[in-house]
């Protein structure tokens, strides 16, 4: 089953978010910035997280991350503050979540800007290794995985939250095979949760490096993997390093 179209408009609230952590007396990311680039004769506009104490000079792990439903600013900045910036900044990672060109989606025409962006960024901050980690949740997780099947040799792991590779001939099943796979699903998000264990089991079945979560009592968005949970994702980079995507 694609989920290409029933998922391509799907469109979560996060303006209450966002307001509740601007009137919690948190900072708004000191060491985020709005940035925006022309790659191939298409504007793209991305949000770049920098770690405490970020030194130009100085190498550190990246992010390469996707945003959910019509992947607009107003997602990219959800999916931040939900996800990336707190862990980011404190672990010293450079987190890069961009917002889809003219609206079209990054699993659709809107991967055009690949893999010249990736270079980019590569040129713009020093990443070590120059790999970088690939994520998203829900559009941005079909996102992740389809990127990352085009171009795997930019990336040591791919991670759905949730996502999984929707079109999934051999061809881009076979370019994910020396990375970290991990996935993870709403217990209550059944036809997510569904279509994550079948992949996973069949690129488990083939040895690919695979981690499944399914978080009990949650729905498509999991509170589990927000704020300070989100720290699970992060350990998991660094297994990454450590055992794939060599």
């Amino acid at each position: 089953m694609s989920f290409r179209s029933l998922w391509s408009r799907m469109c979560f609230p996060v303006a209450a978010v966002i307001a509740a952590l601007m009137l919690s007396g948190q900072p708004l990311a000191a060491k985020m910035f709005d940035k925006n680039a022309d790659i191939a004769g298409t504007k793209l506009d991305y949000k770049v997280i920098l770690p405490n104490d970020y030194d130009p000079a100085q190498s550190y792990f990246g992010i390469l991350a996707f945003p959910g439903g019509p992947q607009t600013m107003e997602m990219v900045m959800g999916t931040v503050m939900r996800n990336w910036r707190e862990q980011a900044e404190n672990l010293g990672y450079i987190v890069v979540v961009p917002v889809a060109p003219n609206g079209d989606l990054f699993f659709e025409q809107g991967d055009r800007v690949f893999p010249a962006f990736i270079d980019k960024l590569l040129k713009d901050y020093k990443i070590k290794d120059n790999k970088l980690h690939i994520a998203g949740v829900s559009n941005g997780g079909l996102s992740a995985f389809h990127i990352a099947s085009l171009y795997p040799q930019y990336f040591w792991s791919v991670t759905g939250l949730p996502g999984f590779l929707d079109d999934a001939t051999p061809e881009r099943v076979q370019a994910l095979s020396k990375l970290c796979i991990y996935m993870y699903a709403g217990g209550l998000d059944t036809g997510w949760l569904r279509n994550e264990e079948q992949q996973a089991a069949k690129l488990k079945s083939k040895g690919f490096t695979v981690e499944f979560n399914e978080e009990k009592g949650q729905g498509h968005v999991m509170r589990t993997l927000e704020g300070p949970g989100a720290a699970r994702l992060f350990k998991q980079f660094e297994q990454a390093r450590q055992g794939c995507g060599k």
